[in-house]
């Protein structure tokens, strides 16, 4: 053994989502979500709006996932509203990657939390936001097609605000 450390794998490529990436995001949705699927209208507008954002990472030239945060005017809080990792990707590190670029993008915009919606039944999901520091805050009642229950979850964005305990309500 010569000590020295074994070649990681390049990492994935991030990069603004652009018009040209609407065929293969379409086809990462199919790939990854049985419901609640963004349809090519939603992504273009999305693309288009100021008050969106749309990261995506690129492995060898092929899409590898995306997050999409939207930003509502008059807010402090941002809100990622999809993060996709394609399935062929696997254990890659793309997801978090993606997830730690949707967060400096939204402090970029002066954003104090991030808000997100993920799937009851989504525990690998929920697992890795919990990981990444975000804490479970409310749930929406029949909020996916398939009529089933979204846990919301926020992360403070400001680093003196994760430092200080949480406050729970009685």
């Amino acid at each position: 053994m010569s000590g020295s450390p074994r070649p990681r794998s390049v990492p994935a490529k991030l990069r603004r989502g652009r018009r040209s990436d609407l065929a293969a995001l379409l086809a990462l949705e199919s790939a990854v979500f049985t419901v609640d699927h963004l349809s090519r209208r939603s992504f273009r507008r999305f693309l288009a709006s100021p008050n969106a954002g749309l990261i995506v990472a690129e492995e060898s030239g092929t899409l590898a996932g995306y997050a999409l945060v939207l930003y509502p005017a008059r807010s402090t809080i941002a809100r990622l509203y999809s993060i996709a990792v394609a399935p062929h990707i696997g254990r890659r590190g793309v997801g978090p990657l993606l997830l730690a670029a949707a967060e400096k993008a939204a402090q970029q915009r002066r954003r104090r939390a991030m808000r997100l919606e993920v799937h009851e039944h989504n525990t690998r999901a929920i697992a890795r936001y919990e990981k990444s520091g975000y804490r479970l805050f409310g749930r929406h009642h029949d909020y996916y097609d398939d009529h089933a229950t979204a846990l919301r979850f926020e992360k403070p964005l400001d680093p003196e605000r994760r430092r200080r305990p949480a406050v729970t309500a009685e």
